[in-house]
């Protein structure tokens, strides 16, 4: 192997492992964050972005080509963004 396909190969797997990192960091949140999300007081629009974002994560067809799901990712943690929010709203801080 040249020098270039090396470097190639080593910033293909790093690219890789930085995106498995911030997948598993993400399914992390969405659990914790499902877990929360049967409670009533919750607005349905949480509710609904939540989901969005786990059925566009799973969705065959994406904005980007699957090996790079970056456009899942930022789906998910946009949801996660909106639901924070809306959660300090209800509790007034």
């Amino acid at each position: 192997m040249d020098d270039l396909t090396t470097i190639t190969l080593v910033a293909l797997g790093a690219a890789a492992l930085v995106t498995l990192i911030a997948g598993i960091v993400a399914l992390r949140r969405l659990f914790r964050v499902w877990r929360e999300l049967r409670d009533e007081s919750v607005p349905g629009s949480a509710k609904l972005w939540f989901y969005a974002a786990v059925v566009y994560f799973f969705w065959p067809v994406d904005v980007l080509p699957d090996p790079v799901y970056l456009d899942d990712l930022g789906a998910v943690l946009l949801a996660l963004h909106n639901l924070k929010r809306q959660a300090r709203e209800l509790r007034g801080q």
